[in-house]
């Protein structure tokens, strides 16, 4: 059995993409590739198209890293990647960011609430991973957190718990609770109860609640699949509501995605992403 999803096609829809129709849209890259996500405009979500019309030959974009900003960076219009990802669009930067993720091109401070990167061994967030692949078909999952995030989302001075973990049983160092390297995207098939997974864990309604934000399951192998490895990039303000979004990286042996997740206590929506592979 094969389980792949996001939080996005597990909800069944997408978030709503407003049209551009002003000009004050405060456009969103990807810096390792320079990729154009879209942008922003009054709070709401504006596809890359539509965005890149309204971005000038140079912009300047305040850098981010996972835990902090990094400076700025001047990148030209967006452009499309041509063959093999037409659809997707890029801009060319003036430098390269040795720890930079997200450029947003606004005067607002993306990143109100710093993220703390918290010992990726401890054992409740061990367990919470066990619980939920239990849940998804695997009987004894050999858990491999790579990385644990404490921050506070949304502004009310409590904070949520971002996990990322995966095992794709590519080496034999794996065991059931110590912090694992980050790992290459595998090329063979994925095995029975091989994982990439980030979930995101909050208090509701006093409650600890554990959700999917984005990932892959495998209970058993599956011939057919290349598996991706979904890797926690940042969490930042990138619409300027005061609310984190939520951006993970995820890519596979021919390709990679980046995608920003609005992250509510009802809900989980993909915003922006951009993609290319073969």
């Amino acid at each position: 059995m094969k389980i792949k999803t996001t939080a996005a096609v597990l909800l069944g829809f997408l978030a709503p993409l407003s049209v551009v129709s002003a000009p004050d849209v405060h456009p969103i890259i990807e810096i390792e590739a320079g990729y154009f996500f879209g942008g922003s405009e009054n709070g709401k979500w504006i596809k890359a198209d539509q965005a890149a019309k309204s971005t000038d030959k140079k912009t300047t974009y305040q850098v981010y890293s996972l835990t902090k900003q990094e400076g700025q960076i001047t990148a030209g219009k967006p452009k499309s990647v041509d063959e093999p990802c037409p659809d997707t669009l890029m801009v060319s930067l003036s430098s390269k960011s040795k720890d930079g993720v997200v450029g947003l091109a606004a005067t607002w401070n993306a990143l109100p609430r710093k993220p703390v990167i918290a010992d990726a061994t401890q054992s409740p967030c061990v367990e919470a991973i066990r619980d939920f692949l239990k849940a998804r078909g695997i009987a004894d999952p050999k858990v491999r957190i790579i990385r644990i995030l404490r921050v506070d989302l949304d502004g009310g001075d409590e904070e949520e718990v971002l996990i990322s973990a995966t095992n794709n049983f590519t080496d034999d160092k794996s065991n059931d609770t110590s912090a694992a390297p980050f790992p290459e995207a595998p090329i063979q098939a994925p095995q029975g109860g091989s994982y990439s997974i980030v979930i995101l864990r909050r208090v509701v309604d006093g409650n600890v609640q554990t959700k999917l934000v984005a990932g892959e399951v495998y209970a058993k192998p599956d011939e057919s699949a290349a598996p991706n490895v979904y890797d926690l990039a940042a969490v930042l303000d990138l619409n300027g509501d005061g609310k984190l979004e939520v951006i993970v990286h995820s890519f596979y042996y021919e390709g990679g995605q980046t995608t920003i997740y609005r992250c509510e206590p009802d809900k989980i929506e993909e915003m922006l992403s951009v993609e290319c592979g073969a």
